[in-house]
């Protein structure tokens, strides 16, 4: 008897630290906050090589340490720098002199600077107040100088959202392994590729030019596809499937069809990758598609928040954090296809992105799209999925977004995921930040586009890292970098130079 209960005991705990993990996710973590694990850490260590691997630097090193321009090679208090040298996978702490050290920065530089990194067009009229974590730490030598930037229209340069591209870019190559599984980061329960995040990471890689990363992205995800166009929730690094209870996210089917089809439109020359992106977009599409169910709505389905539609002001219909990604991958599927030749699956795929816009504006629009389709529904950032670079612009949804981010705002500056949000109150979420922000700059709304930049900037790590959430003293609270903020800010800072093409069925 004795023995039968320890059993049930051991099973019980098993249970409850799966519960645990499976709360635990890049976005949708609604387990609250009790006090800072041992996972804090403001940045990687990485180098200019191949396989591009990182590893955190320990906060107990982090005074006083930073990055060299355009690396992930770290200079420390002391002078000597860390970095991972070509080929290895562990850090080592040298001389400036060693010669690995010029290599690993060139390298570093040579890669952002085969695309390009946005943020050096956004002047600024007055030159700001340096910030520790924003400053370039001095090159060790000439060998390792990085050219900085003249100013624009003799304006000054608006240096940190440059800065803060840069590390962005550079963080997301390092969570990106050579197979194309993109992490979301580097600790324990975000050690792991989510479809949803690495469609950004792909689409980041895409419009600063990175195209072969965009590319190695998305045959992962090509090759993690289920037949029946589905995804696994997440992923291990090794590219098998997370078996820990979690029904597969319909929202990614859409994000990463969204991506596919950003990655077509700039580069439509490279055949090849189309022929390759096609199978995975069709099996996508068709699934999505045949998904609507005669309301014209797709199924209820877990979301970015990563919690059960139980929980769900509307348990039995899907929230606009499902039905705007599987929108925008029904418009970007059915341009795929037409601008492919795939004349037949273009017809279908924008006759059910018709059907399930009709249903948005049956549903959600008279309510100002909530995150359910219900009178009094809450508000959520989703409300950013209808909104460019995702959809077309619409007065009406811009004012929504508006009321979104007044009632999910924060004495910090930053936002709540969603209005009423359950998990720690005080804690803002850099991803909702770094969404509104997109979705200003992708509508022409500069200044509070660069508003929103501005508060992500000052609240990064003491590397210039983005973490994912901010404590009601304007701390980091809890891992950086994360790759879902990185891409966000990336494609924001690129919406701000240049507009983001929008998908049109």
């Amino acid at each position: 008897m004795g023995g039968s209960g320890g059993v049930v005991r051991r099973v019980r705990r098993v249970a409850a630290l799966l519960l645990v993990a499976a709360l635990v996710a890049t976005c949708g973590a609604t387990m609250p906050e009790r006090g800072g694990p041992a996972w804090a850490s403001p940045g990687l260590v990485g180098g200019g090589g191949w396989p591009f691997a990182g590893t955190p630097l320990p906060p107990v090193d982090a005074r006083g340490a930073s990055y060299l321009p355009d690396s992930s090679v770290i200079r420390l208090a002391d002078g000597r720098i860390r970095l991972i040298p070509f080929g290895g996978d562990a850090p080592i702490t040298v001389p400036g002199t060693d010669p690995r050290v010029s290599q690993a920065v060139r390298a570093d530089a040579a890669w952002l600077a085969r695309g390009t990194v946005p943020g050096a067009l956004a002047p600024f009229p007055v030159d700001p107040p340096p910030r520790p974590h924003a400053q370039a730490s001095r090159p060790l030598d000439p060998a390792v100088t990085t050219p900085e930037p003249g100013p624009v229209s003799g304006l000054p340069e608006r240096r940190p959202y440059r800065d803060m591209a840069a590390r962005a870019l550079l963080d997301l190559r390092l969570l990106t392994r050579p197979n194309g599984a993109s992490l979301a980061s580097w600790y324990g329960a975000w050690k792991y590729s989510w479809p949803r995040d690495s469609a950004f990471t792909a689409a980041a890689f895409t419009v600063t030019g990175h195209r072969p990363e965009a590319r190695r992205v998305l045959r992962f995800l090509a090759r993690a596809q289920h037949e029946n166009g589905m995804w696994a929730a997440r992923y291990n690094p090794d590219g098998t499937a997370v078996v820990d209870g979690r029904a597969p996210q319909l929202d990614s089917l859409g994000w990463v069809l969204w991506a596919s089809w950003l990655f077509r439109e700039q580069a439509a020359a490279d055949a090849d990758a189309m022929d390759e992106l096609w199978p995975m977009v069709r099996r996508a599409a068709d699934r999505l598609a045949g998904s609507l169910g005669p309301s014209g709505l797709p199924p209820a389905s877990s979301d970015y928040w990563e919690r059960s539609p139980r929980s769900e002001q509307a348990p039995h219909l899907p929230t606009l954090g499902v039905v705007g990604p599987v929108l925008a991958g029904l418009r970007s599927a059915a341009a795929f296809a037409r601008d492919t030749g795939h004349q037949a699956q273009a017809a279908r795929w924008r006759t059910a992105a018709h059907r399930l816009s009709d249903a948005v504006a049956t549903r959600f629009t008279p309510h100002g799209y909530p995150r359910s389709p219900v009178a009094g529904g809450r508000m959520d950032t989703s409300v950013t999925f209808l909104a460019p670079p995702f959809a077309p612009a619409d007065p009406g949804v811009s004012a929504a977004i508006a009321r979104a981010a007044e009632r999910q705002a924060l004495p910090n500056g930053g936002v709540l995921p969603g209005e009423r949000w359950s998990g720690n109150k005080k804690v803002a979420w850099t991803p909702e930040m770094a969404l509104f922000a997109l979705a200003a700059a992708a509508s022409g709304r500069q200044d509070e586009a660069r508003t929103r930049l501005d508060w992500l900037c000052d609240h990064r790590t003491s590397l210039g890292v983005l973490p994912e959430k901010v404590d009601e003293n304007g701390e980091p609270a809890a891992v950086a970098p994360l790759g879902w903020t990185a891409s966000l800010v990336v494609l924001g800072l690129a919406a701000l130079e240049k507009p983001l093409p929008v998908p049109q069925a």
